[in-house]
């Protein structure tokens, strides 16, 4: 029998070069096609499923019907390579290289310092690159849009968008004296007297040196794919894979009859939804149908009565076709269009609007739609099309449900879609809440329209519609109808949302828990909905004389603000640092703002990084088999079915391992016994990644439960559970001094973990030499020196014939300290017992499950005070969720007891820590190592005595703060001046006593948006507790050119230290940094490195390397000094005639650092770094939404060796920072499964997210003469400052309080997510589904004007005035207990829905600030 006929030629252009290929497997990705097939490896793999940005590139395609070529921004994860016939795809490297011609937009962005890892860069330049293909000069809100899919976990966005705003048109910022000259763009001389008396400087790099954008160098579009398209020589397309036929159709008659001989096969476009689902889900289609290239599916028809959109148009082209139908046509026509407009602005970002279409999002059927809520209540009509002929469906409640009867029937297709106008008198609106503001799956959305009848508030027609409330989107209809022909009052708005919500019925099954703050925003929207259609009454009211009787119900002004959403704006803001001495030598680099090395390299792509290595000969590929359970005996491992696949080599055990197995404790592989999900129980290894990971899912282990599973800190306690003793230190008599202070306070504080979500995951490359047991490790590690250690071990071979490299590392953040060891080890076994290289690579959602990240903590104080809020005793208790194994628990434990007090002298000290056993992947080393969870408990202490003594939180902070030399509670002297000073300059430069009373008259003005302000001081101790810790080795070589080579044992993990050592060496050796170079770091260069951690790293490899370069220039002496007027070169060429040797080692013994724990005293840390932060955030009362107004931040440094990164390092950690305390959340099941394992679930802060002023100062004139050149390492310190957010957001939350008469409670949750913030802002509508009743607006009004006796200074947050907030009823509840139906809601989420951290998710109680005393709330403490 004849076989199938052959694939059809694929033909498409990248970077200018057409590529051909008949065999193409339609499975694979156009990620995939680059990397592995062309070897561009510019474009990067860090997630797979298109929500992080890193792998964009631009496509090109031409539009036969307009007539024009279209540029826009994909993800190269999801695009099926097949999608690409007829296409030109740019990839950053032809953009520009360095070899040849950089572009603008690479060059800003290094020089800009917008690269530090440099893992996001290439996706970062081609979001920009893209835009300016379209808009050469964009406007900001285009940049932010642009740049709204792209994330970065190094730089906290503001260099990037500064590269960005370079472009841009002018700002419309304000306008100095109407010179067009923004304040936040000063010069050097433009600078305050204050400024120039203190030598200091605001510019970081020079724009008039950048390269103009030049539009007509660009490429071109391949002249042959425009006569592809327009005279194509097939019209149906075929593409078959191993598994997977892909057909692409050139006209409608042939899709119908492919719909008929496939009815199953789904229509593939965009694959945003298709592909996550096949890669996540295991979904697996055999035949795919493209509908790409047939036009029918992309016309747009405007009519009489409305448009109708074709069913592939991408959703940004829809925004194009929207704009340009509001500006055209009458507003009252357009609601449902501006509505459309408003949630196309903030569905998922600029990549996957490009190419997702709208046909495929309705039909997607998500129950968290943004869309398919407005086309609902905007009677939206679905034209469907098959053989059969055309007929229409409505887009309503029975179609979304996926009803028979009102569905697609299997041979139909969608053809358009057809939204009409809206009508006068008719009001439309859609809102959503999600965990962020940009790129962000919603939590809730909502869709609401409502008709009057002409000249009237009669409700003629009413539609309400949810997203996030169920499995599809679901519609109000029942609940609507009860209110046609009625008056559009406070009854109806009353009535609507208790029938709304009994109607949107949420059980505490509900799919994503948080089913409380969900019931919650469902009404919150519909009394949003109410104010917004009461304000658009009053304006058509205004033009007629209408009887008093008969008026529309007044808005307070206080209420108007609840109509407002928060923007998006471009961040802009000053960074101030010292000036060089003006004696500096030009060519001396240290202390200049000098670019990171690999800069330009990050922006074209051409930087290495450990997976961009070319495929070696014979490699093979590995992946990870891991437990599926928490706690359970292995009963067996059947890999059978596994090695039956093809091009499968082997599966790798702990049965293989000829060395060491790990630890006792720690295993690589588990043997008999899994103690959490996620732990390594076997490895595959195959000829592709693709046949590896395929063999994973035929591996079946057995299982036998086993039981405790313990997940929480609350359960390790019950059960006993701990890793390790107990750390302590005491100072005083605690107990006496309780017996002698006028207040007393306890409370508790719940810090969530974090994930350390690098851009690059975990990898390893391990290649076995031919002879003597040789191997090379490339890794992306902090620590090569433990990797080869432990590879040592587990193979039984000596150190010595393993050699691990690392060239750069895309971010680490302290994952990348331990972790990497066992990946680098569990491959090596691959590895010989293959005899092949063996390549692994974890998946993002492997990467996140299987290495654990920051620690949970549960803290519990009891403080005492003076009546004037001077502190006499405090006492805490924390406990952290290690997981299942020690690894740097104990060593957290210990940083977090010696952090604690952070920067105040309390004379009466007990800090006590344990650290928890529990079933989860363990928790490892994380930016900042204890501190950021500790000092919140002590932060939140002080806010908690502040309410208290009824005074701000930042007196009380300056009262207690350390004033003049002293010790800490383990001993150590320290000088606290540089402290006080960030503090002062920190009030000072933020303006903070003018903005307090302005924070107070907006929240005075505002019921529904308030305005927070906190400052946070900081003392941060640098290093590791041990001296040993803190040596450093260098090697510097001297060719005879002149040329230096610089070897060190630090990792460049985008901290820039590299580019530190150069500027070191280039000062010591006096020779420019241009005749430097550093290769890599590698334990055959440079043995027994210490982790390149706990902010050192720049601070001993520089005393390594000065070490190095002074003994080279002391054998050189003599040579200088016979010929004091020669060169480098000539010096450099005489000692090679002299025998002088030209290489030099370096070393340096590390900083004294001890800690006795049995006596409690000791000098752990060499030094302190200094610091204070101040953030004003404004919150929606409504939703839980958050915008941060502005960021201040002083940070003693010393003396910079380069500002530019040590800012760049301040500003990246103050975000990520930011994030733990705002929106990051660790999801777990009660079964220990990790829920949010990806960009979609996990939301790490994005160029939306930073403050719309940005400003950091490098505290001038300070000195540390410990360290070289008297710096600072500044790698972590910046971390704990974003807590000045969460803080800000607790005085937002302390002001609702205040005015609602909120009672006292000193509970305290992190993150401050939009559903703790919402749900602590109680008002009736949090309490609707508790207690009838609830008071008219009238009756509100009434009381607004009658003076009451509130209760303030509860809560956290800053207590003002208390006569200036009356409380009345509408934010009062009367006593109640939980309703019998709540009960069984939260009981069912806390078991069925999450565990973030250590608290179950999605329960009511879990507010960021808890309301355990109020009497509206007190069953709600949850402990």
């Amino acid at each position: 029998m004849p076989g199938p006929a052959p694939s059809d030629e694929l033909v498409f252009f990248v970077n200018g070069r057409k590529v051909v290929e008949r065999n193409m497997d339609p499975e694979g990705t156009l990620l995939t096609f680059l990397r592995k097939n062309l070897c561009l490896t510019g474009t990067k793999y860090a997630c797979g499923t298109g929500g992080c940005g890193a792998c964009t590139v631009m496509v090109s395609t031409y539009d036969p019907v307009s007539r024009k070529i279209r540029h826009f921004s994909v993800t190269a994860c999801l695009v099926p390579i097949c999608s690409l016939h007829g296409a030109a795809v740019t990839t950053v490297e032809g953009v520009g290289s360095i070899k040849t011609r950089i572009h603008p937009v690479q060059e800003r962005i290094a020089k800009s310092h917008g690269t530090q890892c440099g893992f996001c860069t290439p996706g970062m330049v081609m979001s920009m690159y893209t835009l300016l293909r379209n808009h050469p000069q964009p406007s900001e809100e285009q940049l932010m849009e642009a740049l709204g899919g792209n994330l970065c976990r190094c730089t906290g966005y503001r260099p990037i968008l500064e590269s960005g705003r370079t472009f841009c048109t002018e700002s419309k910022a304000c306008q100095q004296k109407g010179e067009g000259k923004c304040c936040l763009e000063q010069e050097e001389n433009d600078l305050s007297s204050l400024s120039r008396e203190s030598d200091t400087c605001t510019k970081l790099f020079a724009k008039e040196e950048f390269q103009p954008l030049d539009p007509t160098q660009e490429l071109i579009f391949p002249p042959e794919l425009l006569r592809m398209v327009e005279n194509p020589e097939k019209q149906t397309l075929t593409f078959r894979g191993e598994r997977v036929t892909w057909i692409s159709p050139g006209t409608l008659t042939d899709l119908l009859e492919l719909k008929v001989k496939h009815p199953e096969a789904p229509l593939i476009l965009g694959n945003t939804s298709l592909g996550p689902a096949m890669k996540s889900q295991g979904r697996f289609h055999p035949i795919l149908l493209s509908p790409a290239r047939i036009l029918e599916l992309r016309m747009v028809t405007e009519t009489s009565d409305g448009l109708t959109i074709g069913a592939a148009c991408p959703l940004a082209q829809m925004k194009h076709i929207l704009a340009k139908s509001i500006a055209e046509l009458p507003e009252e026509k357009t609601q449902t269009y501006r509505t459309l407009l408003k949630q196309l602005s903030t569905l998922a970002g600029q990549q996957i609007r490009n190419v997702a279409s709208l046909g495929g999002h309705i039909m997607s059927r998500h129950g968290y739609s943004d869309l398919n809520p407005v086309l609902a209540v905007g009677n939206a009509t679905l034209n469907l099309v098959s053989q059969e002929g055309r007929r229409q469906i409505p887009l309503n409640e029975h179609f979304l449900a996926g009803l028979a009867s009102a569905d697609l029937k299997p041979e139909e297709i969608l053809e358009s879609v057809h939204i009409p106008h809206s009508q006068k008198w008719g009001f439309m609106s859609a809102f959503r809440q999600a965990q962020s503001q940009q790129n962000a799956l919603p939590h809730v959305t909502a869709a609401m329209r409502v008709l009057f009848k002409e000249g009237t508030d009669h409700v003629e027609d009413l539609s309400v519609a949810y997203g996030g409330v169920g499995s599809t989107t679901v519609s109000a209809h029942t609940s609507c109808r009860q209110f046609l022909g009625r008056r559009w009052t406070e009854q109806v708005l009353d009535e609507a949302c208790r029938l709304v919500l009994d109607e949107v019925s949420l059980p505490g099954s509900a799919p994503g828990g948080r089913v409380e703050f969900k019931r919650t925003l469902v009404v919150s929207f519909l009394y949003k909905f109410y104010l917004e259609v009461l304000q658009g009454l009053k304006k058509l009211e205004q033009p007629f004389p209408v009887p008093d009787c008969c008026r529309y119900p007044e808005i307070p002004d206080r209420f108007l603000s609840a109509l407002e959403d928060f923007q998006v704006a471009v961040s802009q803001g000053v960074q101030t640092y010292q000036s060089v001495d003006s004696c500096q030598p030009l060519q001396d680099p240290v202390g200049r703002p000098v670019m990171h090395l690999s800069g330009l390299k990050h922006a074209t792509g051409e930087a290495m990084f450990c997976d961009d290595i070319p495929k070696v000969d014979k490699e093979l590929f590995m992946a990870l088999v891991t437990s599926s359970r928490a706690h359970a005996k292995i009963i067996s491992i059947d890999v059978s079915e596994a090695l039956e696949l093809p091009e499968v080599v082997d599966v790798v055990t702990a049965k293989d391992i000829p060395g060491t197995n790990g630890t006792e404790d720690d295993k690589l592989l588990a043997v008999n016994e899994v103690i959490c999900v996620g732990q390594i129980i076997c490895a595959v290894i195959a000829e592709t990644d693709v046949q590896a990971k395929r063999a994973i899912e035929k591996i079946k282990v057995t299982y036998e439960d086993l039981m405790p599973v313990i997940l929480t800190i609350e359960d390790a306690i019950r059960h006993n559970s701990f890793l390790c003793p107990e750390k302590k230190l005491e100072q005083g008599n605690i107990e006496e001094a309780f017996e002698k202070v006028d207040h007393i306070v306890q409370g508790d504080v719940h810090v969530g973990g974090q994930e350390h979500f690098y851009m690059e995951t975990q990898r390893v490359l391990v290649i076995p030499k031919t002879e003597d047991q040789e191997l090379d490790i490339y890794a992306s590690t902090q620590d090569p020196a433990h990797m080869q250690k432990t590879v040592s071990l587990t193979l039984n071979i000596p150190i010595n014939r393993i050699t691990c490299h690392v060239k750069r590392v895309g971010g680490g953040f302290g994952g990348k300290v331990r972790r990497p060891a066992v990946f680098g080890a569990i491959a090596a076994v691959g590895a010989i017992k293959t005899g092949h290289p063996i390549r692994l690579v974890l998946d993002r959602e492997d990467d996140m499950l299987i290495t654990g990240g920051r620690h949970p903590l549960f803290g519990k104080y009891k403080v005492g005070f003076m009546n004037n809020g001077r502190i006499k005793a405090l006492d805490v208790e924390c406990y952290i969720n290690g997981g299942c194994t020690l690894d740097d628990s104990e060593l957290v434990t210990e940083f977090l007891i010696l952090k604690l007090e952070n920067v105040y002298k309390i004379r009466n000290l007990r800090f006590q820590g344990r650290a928890c056993m529990t079933n989860l992947p363990s928790n490892t080393a994380f930016r900042g190592f204890g501190f950021p969870q500790g000092a919140l408990v002590t932060e939140s202490c002080i806010t908690a005595v502040a309410a208290k003594c009824g005074l701000p939180p930042e007196k009380i902070r300056e009262k207690n703060m350390y004033k003049t030399i002293d010790k800490t509670i383990y001993k150590q002297a320290f000088n606290p001046e540089p402290l006080i000073r960030c503090w002062n300059e920190c009030l000072d430069k933020a303006s903070f006593h003018s903005r307090r009373m302005q924070v107070e008259e907006f929240n005075k003005k505002n019921y529904w948006k308030k305005r927070g302000l906190a400052i946070v001081p900081m003392k941060f101790s640098v290093g590791f507790a041990a001296t040993s810790y803190h040596q450093a080795a260098a090697l510097v070589h001297v060719y005879t050119d002149g040329s230096v080579l610089v070897t060190h044992g630090g990792s460049e993990l985008g901290q820039g230290i590299h580019t530190k050592m150069l500027q070191v060496a280039s000062r010591e050796l006096k020779v420019p940094m241009s005749s430097i170079h550093i290769n890599e770091t590698s334990t055959a260069m440079v043995p027994n490195t210490v982790a390149t951690a706990a902010s050192v790293g720049a601070d001993v490899n520089g005393r390594a390397v000065q070490n190095a370069c002074q003994s080279l220039l002391k054998r050189l002496e003599p040579i200088i000094k016979k010929n004091p007027e020669g060169t480098w070169e000539d010096w450099i060429e005489a000692a090679f005639e002299q025998r002088i040797g030209l290489s030099a080692t370096g070393y340096f013994r590390g900083y004294k650092a001890f800690m006795d724990w049995e006596k409690g005293e000791g000098e752990p840390f060499p030094y302190y770094v200094y610091g204070a932060a101040c953030s004003e955030v404004e919150i929606d009362c409504l939703t839980g939404a958050h915008k941060k107004i502005r960021t201040d931040i002083v940070m003693d440094t010393s003396c910079s060796l380069n500002p530019a990164i040590d800012i760049g390092q301040i500003e990246g950690a103050f975000v990520q920072g930011m994030g733990l305390y705002t929106t990051e959340e660790l999801k777990y099941s009660p079964e220990g499964i990790l829920h949010s394992r990806g960009p979609d679930e996990y939301k790490i802060p994005a160029a939306a997210d930073i403050p719309e002023e940005f400003n950091v100062s490098l505290l001038p004139s300070s000195q540390n003469p410990l360290s070289i050149y008297s710096s600072k390492g500044l790698g972590e310190s910046g971390m704990f400052l974003g807590s000045s957010v969460f803080f800000a957001i607790a005085d937002a939350v302390a002001s609702v309080h205040r005015e609602r008469d909120t009672g006292e409670d000193f509970t305290v949750h992190s993150p401050a997510t939009p559903e703790r913030v919402r749900m602590a802002c109680a008002d009736r509508f949090t309490e609707m589904n508790l207690f009838p009743g609830w008071p008219s607006q009238h009756q509100l009004q009434q009381e607004q004007s009658q003076e009451t006796s509130p209760k303030c200074h509860f809560g956290v947050g800053f207590p003002s005035s208390c006569t200036e907030h009356p409380c009345t009823p509408w934010e009062r509840c009367t006593e109640s207990s939980q309703t019998p139906q709540l009960k069984a809601s939260l009981s069912s989420e806390q078991g069925g829905a999450a565990l973030e951290g250590d608290v179950p998710a999605g329960a009511a109680a879990q507010m960021f600030v808890g309301l355990k005393g109020s009497r509206k709330h007190k069953d709600h403490g949850i402990r």
